[in-house]
C-alpha cells in the first residue's frame, strides 16, 4: 500500500476521533416507561432508572418537548430513552425517543413485560 493511499484514512480516523457524539454527553440518558395512564401530559408517572436504580418519577417535558405529537400520544407502557435533568419534582426531559421494551435495560424490561401483560389482560375482555 502507497503511502499515498493510506494518508485519507489516517486523516479521517484523527479527525472523526475529535468530533463529539450526536447525542450528547451534556445531560444524562434515563430510560422510563410509563407507569400510569396519562392525565396530564405536563407530569406524567413513570418507572425510571436513573443511577442504575428504578424509581418512581414524574416526567416533566420541556417546552420543545411539550408540543410534539409522540409526547402528547404516550401511553401507559409506553417505553423511553430520555435526555433530560433529574429535579427535585423528577426528570426534566430535554428529548424524549419511544423504544421498543425489548431495548430498554435489563433493570425495567421486567417491569415493561409486566405492564404489557396487565394492559392486554384488562384491554382483552373489552373485546367481546
Amino acid at each position: 500500500m502507497s503511502r499515498s493511499s493510506w494518508l485519507p484514512l489516517v486523516l479521517l480516523v484523527l479527525l472523526s476521533s475529535s468530533v463529539a457524539p450526536v447525542w450528547g454527553d451534556d445531560e444524562p440518558v434515563f430510560f422510563a416507561v410509563v407507569s400510569a395512564v396519562p392525565k396530564d401530559k405536563m407530569s406524567i408517572s413513570a418507572k425510571v432508572l436513573a443511577d442504575g436504580t428504578v424509581s418512581d418519577l414524574k416526567l416533566i417535558p420541556g417546552d420543545a418537548v411539550a408540543g410534539n405529537p409522540v409526547w402528547r400520544t404516550l401511553e401507559v407502557c409506553h417505553a423511553l430513552k430520555i435526555e433530560g435533568v433529574k429535579i427535585a419534582d423528577g426528570v426534566k426531559v430535554l428529548s424524549a425517543r419511544v423504544l421498543d421494551a425489548s431495548m430498554l435495560p435489563m433493570a425495567l424490561q421486567g417491569y415493561a413485560g409486566d405492564c404489557l401483560i396487565k394492559k392486554a389482560l384488562e384491554i382483552a375482555p373489552m373485546a367481546d
